[in-house]
């Protein structure tokens, strides 16, 4: 027997987003939510309908007084949840959402000075002109919730590789001991590559197009032929929408922009699900502690577990919204001939993918303010690892001319058991300047380290 589900509740929602999280992601509810893409419909109808009233070559759209331009524009500043439900209702006779937005507007101005303009609403226009309008701005409000929390993210790991810069830890290339590191210095690579990762979203312009049916601007030039179209609209989307306006068109904005944004959020999100991944074997090895809190369960049945979970949680997210960014950034910018509807479908999915991106940064958000260096372990680590100072030594060798260094450290570490004595017995045995050989004699493999130190300080 199935659930009453008639009423939409965390409970009842088909979906985390809107359910198991959706205090976690109601952020992005006023962002990308249908009521959220009506009004930025409503938003793009209202300035649009202002910049014809403003220009001289239209001269029938009449100039606007202040308190006309106010009560136009108030339309669009306090459109609320209670109009988004109006739109609907009128969409259910229309079956057309955009041609609703339009009739709704008409229905406002109807017992308003400004009735007698209200024919110049959605002027000229196809759907698309409205839609890619209110979809990009949509993003952009988006894209400021991600970068908000992406930094956060950026600032914990470098304030993390401050403080681990000078924590030594064995590092492993194909799973096996390769020379150390610092905690820091690996917290440091992680800040780095999401920064610049960071970068390319903030710096993606964000586009659109107001050209008409198929870009010709074909309408606009048969009843106004003497306006300059390309400088209104361009006026329009660049000065009043804040984006860039994309000259050459089909009935489509070709949507390359959002790809470019997304493919840049991909690449965000795997470096890191990388960084999830390396924390989690961190703390399967012991390198890594994690605080526990009170009333917190590991599992149902071990009760001595501290699993890690925020990390877990992470992954999982980032690899959903990974592939829908994906899918995002190869369907949208593929139209066939000048307009075809598969890209609308896709479109509604956006906020999707940026909720489970935003669910994943603030799970390793907070994976990290839990995280502890384990000393004991990372110390215990190194100590059993004297083979890794065969690099050092084969290396300074090379410097002095000996012959065959390499081969005479593999001889002596490969796949066995290297101790600090046998290691000290093989650099005494060798003809190296006194100078070097005391050097080598006094290296350990905590402090065989290089300037990892000084790079995670420097991040």
């Amino acid at each position: 027997m199935n659930i009453d589900t008639e009423e939409l509740t965390p409970m009842t929602a088909l979906g985390p987003l809107d359910g198991r999280y959706a205090a976690k992601t109601a952020v992005l509810r006023g962002v990308f939510s249908e009521a959220a893409l009506i009004r930025q419909r409503v938003r793009v109808e209202v300035f649009w309908l202002e910049t014809l009233c403003g220009e001289p070559a239209v001269p029938e759209a009449r100039a606007l007084s202040p308190e006309e331009t106010a009560l136009l524009e108030s339309l669009a500043d306090n459109f609320s949840a209670q109009d988004a439900a109006r739109v609907k209702d009128i969409e259910r006779t229309t079956n057309h959402d955009v041609k609703a937005v339009e009739y709704y507007l008409r229905e406002r101005l109807a017992d308003t000075s400004l009735v007698d303009v209200s024919e110049f609403l959605h002027f000229a226009c196809t759907s698309e002109d409205i839609n890619n309008l209110a979809y990009t701005l949509m993003v952009g409000d988006g894209r400021e919730v991600l970068l908000t929390v992406q930094q956060e993210l950026i600032d914990a790991l470098r304030a993390r590789a401050h403080a681990d810069a000078d924590i030594p830890m064995l590092a492993r290339t194909h799973g096996q001991p390769a020379s150390p590191t610092t905690l820091g210095k690996e917290w440091a690579v992680y800040a780095d590559r999401l920064a610049r990762h960071r970068t390319c979203i903030e710096s993606v312009p964000l586009r659109g197009k107001m050209n008409g049916a198929v870009g010709n601007f074909n309408a606009h030039a048969a009843a106004c032929p003497g306006a300059d179209w390309p400088r209104i609209t361009r006026e329009l989307i660049e000065q009043r929408l804040g984006l860039t306006q994309t000259p050459y068109t089909t009935q489509v904005e070709p949507q390359d922009g959002l790809a470019e944004l997304f493919h840049a959020l991909a690449r965000f999100n795997r470096t890191l699900l990388d960084l999830d991944r390396d924390v989690w074997l961190y703390v399967s090895r012991g390198a890594l502690k994690q605080k526990t809190r009170a009333g917190e369960v590991g599992s149902s049945t071990m009760p001595h577990k501290v699993n890690p979970l925020d990390f877990e949680n992470s992954e999982g997210n980032l690899g959903i919204a990974c592939r829908l960014l994906e899918h995002l950034a190869a369907e949208l910018p593929v139209s066939r001939m000048q307009r075809d509807l598969s890209g609308s479908t896709v479109l509604r999915n956006i906020g999707v993918a940026f909720g489970h991106s935003l669910l994943a940064f603030r799970s390793s958000l907070r994976g990290m303010e839990k995280l502890e260096p384990n000393g004991d372990a990372l110390r215990a680590e190194l100590d059993g690892a004297w083979e890794v100072l065969a690099e050092p030594v084969q290396t300074v060798m090379r410097k002095a001319g000996l012959e065959h260094p390499y081969e005479r450290l593999k001889e002596l570490t490969r796949g066995k058991a290297v101790t600090r004595e046998s290691l000290h017995e093989f650099i005494r045995g060798l003809e190296l300047p006194e100078e070097d050989r005391d050097r080598l004699l006094a290296l350990t493999p905590a402090a065989y380290i290089g300037l990892a130190a000084d790079l995670a300080r420097d991040i």
